[in-house]
Parts: C-alpha cells; structure tokens; sequence
C-alpha cells in the first residue's frame, strides 16, 4: 500500500553545489518506483553521494503509511521516521540538522 510524507536533504558541498530543484527532481525519480521507505531513504543519499561527490549527505524521510491508517490498528496520523546518513555527517551534524526540521 502506498506511503505519503516529506523527505528533507542535508549535505556539505565539496565544490558542487546544484539548484533545489534536481534535488527534488532526484527524490520524486525514486518515489515513483514500488518502495519502501528505508530503500527510498538510502537510494535517494547514495544518488546524492554518487552524482554530487559532497563530504556528507543526511536524509530524513517522514511518512504516514496507509496500510496503517486503513487496514490493521487503523492509526490514523501515525508517521515513521527513517534516516540515511553518509558520508562526513557525525552526530554534532546530525544533530544540529534534526533540530532544524523541528
């Protein structure tokens, strides 16, 4: 069953820095596939590594799950909350990233 949430994108250039919107354009490339949120988390910071070569990329993905709201404990609101952190981002950088999204 689908999922619906917001992703959100941390990482420290190393020289390439490109627009919001190929950052966007990546997420919604791996969106659209049949996922799970943890692949889709993963995919998303590998394809960020591999294209833009940065110190570190952090992703946070947050998402409401259907098969949750709909079926089963019929949770209405209940989200999770996966993260993907690569490279150079310790936990002094993750932390200070959290804190931003709050």
């Amino acid at each position: 069953m689908p999922f619906f949430g917001k992703i959100a994108i941390a990482y420290i250039p190393d020289g390439n820095v490109v627009g919001l919107s190929k950052l966007a354009r990546t997420v919604e490339v791996f969106a659209r596939r049949l996922q799970i949120q943890e692949r889709l988390t993963r995919q998303i910071a590998e394809e960020i590594m591999r294209v833009l070569k940065p110190k570190g990329v952090f992703i946070v993905c947050e998402a409401e799950h259907t098969c949750m709201t709909c079926r089963g404990v019929k949770k209405a609101g209940s989200k999770t909350v996966t993260y993907c952190a690569l490279g150079d981002f310790g936990e002094d950088k993750r932390k200070e990233v959290l804190a931003l999204l709050k």
